[in-house]
């Protein structure tokens, strides 16, 4: 399937807030992390990050469906990385390769270095698909509760 990112703007806040909320669901329920986990943020969260200038938000497509998301941070030459926070894929896409084509994308548009990423160290397939394109564990780590711990990345 052949991936290509389309600008989402501020009228698309419901719809991606919705696909937000379903692609963590199952990782909301399994881990418990009500406070950080995307799929329990409100609507206002998505619509306040849609408003930020440096926010990029895409519809990760495949084939001309919508298959996921991922939100790009670029502070655009201030200082400081860029950063994927959050990518999902739905559900039913996942395990396609469809998010490394879209991370491969986000940094073919905003430039391939200086970028951060930090994921749920206790899913090993996230983290093997993060190393795998060439990002490295920063050595920071926080735990959020009994069993998760956020992982950060940096490449």
């Amino acid at each position: 399937m052949q991936v290509k990112l389309r600008k989402a703007g501020i009228d698309a806040a419901e719809n991606l807030w919705k696909m937000q909320r379903e692609a963590f669901f199952e990782l909301l329920e399994k881990y418990q992390d009500y406070d950080t986990n995307p799929g329990n943020e409100p609507i206002e969260r998505t619509i306040l990050r849609l408003q930020q200038p440096q926010t990029h938000y895409y519809y990760i497509e495949a084939d001309g469906l919508v298959v996921g998301a991922i939100r790009v941070i670029d502070p655009y030459g201030e200082e400081g990385h860029k950063r994927i926070a959050p990518i999902f894929i739905m559900p039913t896409y996942q395990n396609r390769g469809l998010a490394q084509q879209a991370i491969i994308e986000a940094e073919r548009i905003h430039g391939n270095q200086s970028w951060l990423l930090d994921t749920i160290m206790q899913e090993a397939g996230n983290c093997h698909l993060y190393e795998k394109m060439g990002y490295h564990a920063s050595g920071k780590k926080e735990r959020i509760n009994d069993v998760l711990t956020l992982i950060f990345y940096e490449k």
